[in-house]
Formats: structure tokens, sequence, C-alpha cells
């Protein structure tokens, strides 16, 4: 028996990875998180299976569920939305797990950012203008952030931003960055990111809270960075045409001559 954590992905269906769809029509128990999980993901499980929604449960109860299922030598797919290498609360579940013995494998999903940037037809690293991507958040009632992890901390680096589980603490959002990214800073948030009713607002430092003006909660991705708007910038030397690589040496005197593709 096996507890297969899944990452469901940022809300379309088709967005779920094969093996993850696999591993759910394989597993006679679904846990899924029914606050962010569409039905339509359901539809992979087999006939019969048992399927619980962990929305209303604390840990105790999905263990519960997850050692019956052991103890009945059932596989289980567990559902997180999004990907599962940040704020899945995954890490305390497989620290229960491994205290209990019970075996899991891990499938990555698409996170949400990335459904964010495709939903913007945005790279979010453009050279020359920003060449890092900090995923973070601002406090919330369920984690304290850890001191040196601060909005005005991440924002000297210039860095693009992808703010998570903040949209109500837009106002103080935006009077931590506006010091080092300036008013005229592009900003963009996207509510349920790749979902049919997705929403997307586009704006400065200076205006975003009147642009959202309330509209958006909980599921709202914040990205912020000048590569949101840039036009102008450099191309990327991977492409040029003179540029020396293994896979296209310039001439016999290349290092990468006689390189196998």
């Amino acid at each position: 028996m096996t507890v297969h954590f899944i990452g469901a992905g940022p809300g379309a269906p088709d967005l779920l990875t094969l093996r993850g769809r696999d591993l759910i029509a394989a597993s006679p128990v679904c846990l899924y998180a029914g606050s962010l999980i569409p039905e339509a993901i359901l539809a992979h499980c087999p006939p019969g299976a048992k399927i619980v929604n962990t929305a209303p449960m604390d840990l105790d109860a999905i263990l519960a569920e997850i050692v019956a299922a052991h103890a009945a030598g059932q596989d289980i797919a567990r559902l997180h939305s999004g990907d599962l290498s940040v704020w899945s609360a995954m890490g305390e579940q497989l620290r229960r797990l491994r205290a209990f013995g019970i075996p899991f494998t891990i499938t990555p999903g698409v996170p949400a950012f990335a459904a964010a940037a495709a939903t913007l037809e945005a790279e979010l690293t453009l050279p020359e203008l920003g060449q890092s991507l900090v995923l973070t958040r601002t406090p919330g009632r369920a984690s304290r952030m850890p001191p040196r992890e601060s909005l005005t901390n991440f924002a000297a680096t210039g860095a693009t931003l992808a703010i998570h589980l903040s949209i109500h603490n837009l106002a103080t959002l935006v009077a931590d960055l506006l010091p080092a990214y300036g008013a005229d800073c592009p900003v963009a948030v996207v509510w349920r990111a790749s979902w049919p009713d997705e929403r997307i607002v586009r704006a400065t430092l200076a205006t975003i809270e009147a642009a959202v003006a309330g509209t958006m909660e909980r599921t709202a991705l914040i990205l912020v960075g000048p590569v949101l708007a840039a036009e102008g910038f450099a191309e990327s030397s991977l492409y040029a045409a003179g540029y020396d690589r293994r896979f296209r040496p310039q001439d016999a005197s290349s290092r990468f001559a006689g390189s196998a593709e």
C-alpha cells in the first residue's frame, strides 16, 4: 500500500500530469483538498473508489483515513492543488507517514505561478532585466514568516516577485515594495489562474489597490517586476547567430567542433 501525493495543478483539469492521472485511476481511495481541486479531476478515480474531501478535516482525521486504508492494503491518491513543493502542507503529512512506516510517492504538478505567467503571456526572466524569480507570501493566520523573509528584503534584489496567498494584505504589500520598485513598477494580479472564471488585473504599484478594489480574494496571485511590461529587453545569446555552443559550433576551431549532438 502506498500514499501517492499528487500535485493536481492550478485548476484546469487538463493541466494534470499523465502520471498523476494514472495514479488516481489506480487508487481505490482518493483524499482531495476540495476547496481547490476541480471535481472534473475526480472523474479519473476508478469505479467504486472511496473519495474523501479533506477540506473540513484536521491533520489527525486525515491521517486516520490514511492509516485505515493502509490497514486494508489500499493505495491512496492524495491530491493537493498546484505543486506540492510549496505551501501544500505536505511536509507535516510526510513526517507522520515516516513515523508510521507508511510508504509514499510524490508526483509534481503545474504550479500556480506558471499558470499565471502563461495567462499573462509572459516570461518571468528576461535577459539583463530580471533573472531571478522569488516565490513568497505575506504573513497569515496559518503561518508566520521568518524574520529575514520580508518583502522589503526581497524587494532590495529587484527580482520578479510571485506573491502567493496575500491579496488580503495588498495595502501592506504595496507599502513595502514601493521604495525599491517605484510607483510605476508593473503589477499583475491573476485570480484563479487556468479556471474558467479566471480574471486578470494589470496595473502599477501606485494603482493596483484601486484596480483590484476588493474584487479578488484567496486564490489570487500577485506578480511584481519590470519584466511584466518590458518591450526593449535584450535578446538571449542562446539563439544568437554567432553564439558558439555545443549543438551549433561556429567553425572548425570551436571547442565544440566534433561534439556529438
